[in-house]
């Protein structure tokens, strides 16, 4: 195994929330659904905050930048190997066909990937990156300073696995992509996939696709 992977850990939000962390080589054990109630399951939980960072032109961006749509957030790092592109990819293929089956209620959602290593995804890292995916996925970076505000704010776990000075270095982090709505409240989790459940896909495009026709109105 290269790096090391972090434990299971329960973070206090305001409902029981469990952020499942693995480090990117492995993947992650865990999935986030949609929820069955009326209100996402993420109503009235403590995530998300002010913030400004870079985008992938080197622009400043903020999170009021975004007011008046739903953001669909995603935390990760380009260097990741397996775990992260696929989560993308998965997300914003989706994201696709909820574009050509609504279009108008996909112009409400500005999908969002925010670096949690800054160290190595700069802007001009960021941008081929991002636009592989999707035209409209918004890259964000900044200082080590402010990703580690961003994180706390956003209830996203990261820890750097290798020695000081290594180059090719993995980063562990909680995976699980935040939907928040127009006032930039959070609404629901989005299905990721679980490899401990191997003959179970939680994280098909088909799901990600039911979830956003769900809670994007």
């Amino acid at each position: 195994m290269a790096g090391g992977t972090m434990n299971k850990a329960k973070i206090a939000i305001a409902l029981p929330l469990l952020a499942l962390l693995a480090a990117c080589n492995m993947g992650t054990d865990g999935n986030a659904s949609s929820g069955d109630s009326a209100q996402g399951e993420l109503a009235g939980a403590r995530i998300g905050a002010p913030f400004t960072l870079t985008d992938q032109d080197g622009k400043p961006r903020s999170w009021d930048d975004f007011k008046g749509q739903y953001r669909l957030v995603y935390f990760g790092y380009t260097y990741c190997p397996d775990v992260c592109p696929v989560d993308l990819q998965r997300i914003m293929q989706a994201f696709s066909q909820f574009e050509k089956a609504q279009p108008a209620l996909a112009a409400k959602v500005q999908p969002i990937f925010i670096s949690v290593d800054p160290a190595r995804d700069t802007p001009a890292v960021l941008k081929p990156y991002v636009a592989a995916f999707h035209p409209r996925l918004i890259g964000l970076t900044g200082t080590p300073e402010q990703i580690a505000k961003v994180a706390k704010d956003f209830v996203v776990l990261y820890n750097v696995e290798g020695k000081p000075g290594d180059k090719d270095y993995l980063v562990s982090h909680s995976r699980t992509p935040y939907l928040f709505d127009p006032e930039g409240k959070p609404v629901a989790l989005v299905p990721v996939d679980d490899p401990g459940t191997p003959d179970v896909d939680e994280g098909a495009p088909d799901k990600v696709l039911a979830a956003l026709r769900k809670w994007v109105k």
